[in-house]
């Protein structure tokens, strides 16, 4: 599997991480245009050639982050999911995604983001009609820079004014994500300086989740990346310093949500020596 990205965007979190063991994948994430910034955080794009391969069982443990995606079947808008994301990929085939910020997607919608929580909707709802033509060109053969010109110019004609909320709940997301000391939503309440009633309805409104969720999952993406770095973790200390209980808590909720022990998980994308 091939992943590439800029800088700015990172490698991606919170993907189950198998050696694919024949067949091609490639994974590119792209910056938005800078004025598009405050509101989307990255394009993505997966093509797959598995053609006379066996068919390959994708898995990635979501972010609270609202996507727009464009396949051969349709365009559609994929609200902030819960549950882990599992797909068998097949063929020869692409797709192409809009990755909110946290936050970001609000303003498009005209609605509390939780109204979509675990729904995957009709893009052309949001967008209009114009939204199949921007797919046609997502979904060709065209070079890369072209999609991503097409994709950009789609977004910048129909940029929102700008939201104060929407800028400062992706800061309290991402103050999730980067200082892990922030364990509880107490532990938030006290960062922000926002009563716990106030966070409870902004994420409400423009994440989709709760801020006890987006703690709970950031944890969770950490243990991932751990164990897809090859690390033999010291369960007692990792529970403490992601804010559980005990170490039987902590894999606990790590086979609830992902499905695997975190031994399962070990021996599932271990590379091949």
């Amino acid at each position: 599997m091939e992943e590439v990205f800029d800088p700015e965007v990172g490698r991606a979190r919170g993907m189950v991480r198998r050696t694919l063991p024949e067949g091609k994948m490639r994974h590119a994430r792209r910056r938005p245009p800078r004025e598009l910034q405050p509101w989307i955080a990255h394009f993505w794009m997966i093509q797959w050639d598995l053609r006379s391969c066996e068919p390959q069982l994708v898995e990635n443990l979501p972010h609270p982050n609202v996507h727009v995606i464009f396949e051969e079947d349709g365009a559609v808008v994929s609200g902030v999911q819960t549950r882990k994301f599992s797909r068998v990929i097949e063929g020869c085939s692409q797709v192409f995604g809009v990755k909110f910020r946290a936050g970001g997607f609000r303003p498009f919608l005209g609605d509390a983001v939780s109204t979509i929580a675990d729904r995957v909707v009709p893009a052309k709802t949001v967008f209009g009609k114009d939204v199949e033509a921007l797919r046609a060109v997502l979904i060709s053969s065209a070079k890369e820079a072209e999609k991503l010109e097409a994709a950009g110019a789609f977004f910048l004609a129909r940029v929102p004014k700008p939201d104060k909320m929407a800028a400062l709940t992706d800061r309290l997301v991402s103050r999730i994500l980067d200082e892990p000391e922030i364990k509880t939503v107490d532990d938030l309440v006290a960062h922000a300086g926002l009563g716990k009633r106030s966070l409870q309805r902004i994420f409400n409104e423009y994440v989709g989740v709760s801020p006890k969720w987006v703690i709970r999952r950031y944890r969770l993406h950490e243990v991932m990346e751990r164990l897809n770095s090859g690390a033999q973790p010291d369960w007692a200390q990792l529970a403490l310093e992601l804010g559980y209980f005990d170490q039987a808590h902590l894999i606990n909720d790590f086979k609830s949500i992902l499905g695997y022990s975190p031994t399962q998980y070990q021996k599932m994308v271990a590379k091949p020596s």
